[in-house]
C-alpha cells in the first residue's frame, strides 16, 4: 500500500543528533530499506549529505526535515531552493554547535516578508 499522506519526519544530523530522535521515535525503514534518517559525521562525503537532501524533499511521505545547523550550512544553496510548504526544513542546533539565528533559512524568509 502506497503512502499518500505525509506522515513521517527526515532528519539529517550528527550522531548524538540522530540517537536522540530514533530514541524519541522518529525512526523508519521502508521495505525497500530506504531509511528517513542520515547520521553524518566528518567521513561523509558532501556529496552523500546533499542526496539525501534532495531524496526526503522529494519523497511524499514526509512532513518535516529536520537538521542540523552546521550541516545545513555545508548545504545551503539546496536548502535555499527548497521552495516548498512540504517539507517543511527546520535547522536544529546540535551538542557540539550552538544554534545561531542569523543563519536560519526559515527566519531569513520571515524577516523578507515583514521588510527587515
Amino acid at each position: 500500500m502506497a503512502q499518500t499522506e505525509r506522515t513521517f519526519m527526515a532528519a539529517i544530523g550528527d550522531e548524538d543528533s540522530i540517537t536522540g530522535l530514533l530514541l524519541a521515535g522518529i525512526g523508519h525503514i521502508d521495505s525497500h530499506q530506504k531509511k528517513n534518517f542520515l547520521v553524518v559525521d566528518a567521513k561523509t562525503p558532501l556529496a552523500a549529505v546533499e542526496d539525501a537532501f534532495q531524496e526526503f524533499t522529494k519523497r511524499k511521505d514526509i512532513a518535516i526535515i529536520l537538521i542540523n545547523q552546521h550541516i545545513a550550512e555545508e548545504i545551503r544553496p539546496l536548502i535555499d531552493e527548497h521552495d516548498q510548504a512540504f517539507p517543511t526544513i527546520l535547522e536544529i542546533p546540535s551538542k557540539d554547535h550552538p544554534y545561531d539565528p542569523e543563519k536560519d533559512s526559515v527566519l531569513k524568509r520571515v524577516r523578507r516578508l515583514f521588510g527587515e
